[in-house]
């Protein structure tokens, strides 16, 4: 009992990173997260009782690790990933939360999913094929998700007998690549997931490579998601009002602390009307506190009565972001059905929902060769392009680059409220020149704002 106890403390105590493992078909990623699982013992026994039973109807003697991961039928059946697999797991080090994303072009939609949220994406590479298009494709998808650590596993090491000059040239390809788009940090490992080689424990086979294995390097990257640091923003989720012969004047604003901290007395001003005031108190688990950080929920309220409802924005009086009805971002479109100029959508932007227009699509980015495609006039899945859309209120948008939180929005369906795209206010890579404006969008008396 006492163990456990101390175990769960020691957890209490490590940081949390958040993965995501990219890479083409057939690249080996499920088997790495399958070894990655299996090596650091981070399976149960009937899983893996069922994997050895699966493989073994398979007519695979040794089990195979890969299907660890491919929990879906059609996924087991064709040998391949098709959604983002989620998998929680943890060493005495660290605890981690991995997101093993689809490989085939067609789920790059879930790639962005998966990857959203990641500190660091394990980007694969067969050491036979080397660098292809869709390695480059999931690097571009990293940079502009603002992924700050990228690692290039180069796979099946042990089928190109080790050999160092293979994997130093796909290490050089890769990084030069990766570094044109902007990632801060990327370390190159080579690696045999189906041997266990450098996956969590060293290779006897590469004497030559000096570095961390995939698990060390985990366990002792820098985490970065401090959302203490960032800008300080608290998005109002609901007014609580009780109005109560023990609480006659009590008004509050409660919700998750999106980013940075609040302090009793601190200047502030409310988005998107502009009012300020100053904190009164800050309400957390029942009792009053002096200060509050992300992503703790709390309960704030201010010194003066201002008209506050869901969806309005409390930051800092002298670090507001701006508020604007002209949302310029680089979206990557989710649905089936495509995002076309002059359509009338909903955008959510943390507790805020808004009626908006689709003015523009001004390109569509060709994430092979990076290059932009002027005035596609839609979207379609899968697609990652910059888009115009006229909001019909004001909305207090940080650049993503500045915040992944506060940044981020979704373009929804008003009709069925489908996801249509997930948007990164300013986010893009550099523009081709000379892309040429999309058409506009047709008046209309109820949405053109």
């Amino acid at each position: 009992m006492t163990t456990h106890i101390q175990h769960a403390e020691q957890l209490s105590t490590t940081t949390l990173l958040r993965f995501a493992t990219a890479g083409s078909v057939d690249d080996g990623k499920s088997t790495l997260v399958g070894r990655l699982l299996h090596d650091s013992k981070s399976v149960l026994t009937d899983q893996l009782e069922a994997v050895e039973h699966a493989s073994r109807s398979r007519g695979q003697e040794a089990p195979d690790l890969a299907l660890l991961t491919d929990g879906l039928r059609a996924e087991r059946e064709q040998g391949i990933t098709i959604d983002v697999a989620y998998r929680y797991f943890a060493t005495p080090r660290r605890r981690f939360i991995l997101a093993d994303t689809p490989g085939h072009v067609q789920y790059t939609r879930n790639m962005v999913t998966g990857a959203s949220t990641a500190e660091l994406a394990v980007v694969l590479v067969d050491a036979r094929n080397g660098v292809v298009e869709q390695t480059r494709r999931h690097a571009a998808v990293a940079a502009l998700l603002r992924v700050p650590h990228v690692v290039l596993a180069v796979n099946k090491m042990d089928l190109v007998d080790y050999a160092e000059p293979v994997f130093a040239a796909i290490a050089e390809e890769f990084t030069a690549y990766a570094a044109s788009l902007g990632v801060p940090e990327i370390t190159a490992i080579p690696i045999s997931a189906l041997a266990g080689d450098n996956v969590v424990e060293p290779s006897a086979h590469m004497d030559w490579y000096g570095g961390p294995t995939v698990l060390e390097h985990l366990e002792t990257v820098p985490v970065s998601h401090d959302l203490t640091a960032c800008h300080a923003r608290f998005p109002v989720q609901y007014v609580i009002r009780p109005q109560t012969a023990e609480h006659p004047d009590y008004r509050g604003y409660a919700g998750q602390i999106a980013a940075g901290a609040f302090r009793v007395g601190e200047a502030v001003t409310v988005l998107p009307s502009g009012r300020t005031s100053t904190i009164a108190g800050i309400d957390a688990l029942g009792e009053s506190v002096d200060i509050a950080w992300a992503p703790q929920s709390v309960t704030v309220r201010l010194a003066d009565d201002i008209d506050i409802s869901r969806g309005d924005l409390i930051a800092p009086a002298d670090d507001a972001p701006a508020v604007t009805k002209d949302v310029e971002a680089t979206v990557c479109h989710v649905a089936d059905q495509p995002l076309s100029v002059g359509q009338r959508v909903l955008l959510k932007h943390t507790t805020r929902t808004v009626k908006a227009i689709v003015k523009d699509i001004p390109s569509r980015l060709t994430l092979d060769d990076l290059s932009q495609h002027p005035a596609p006039g839609q979207l379609v899945a899968n697609d990652i392009g910059r888009v115009v859309v006229r909001t019909a209120e004001p909305l207090a948008l940080d650049a993503y680059a500045d915040s992944r939180r506060t940044g981020s929005f979704l373009l929804i369906d008003p009709a069925d409220g489908t996801t249509l795209s997930a948007g990164m206010a300013g986010a893009s890579f550099a523009a081709a020149a000379g892309a040429e404006p999309g058409a506009a969008a047709s008046d209309d008396a109820e949405w053109d704002f």
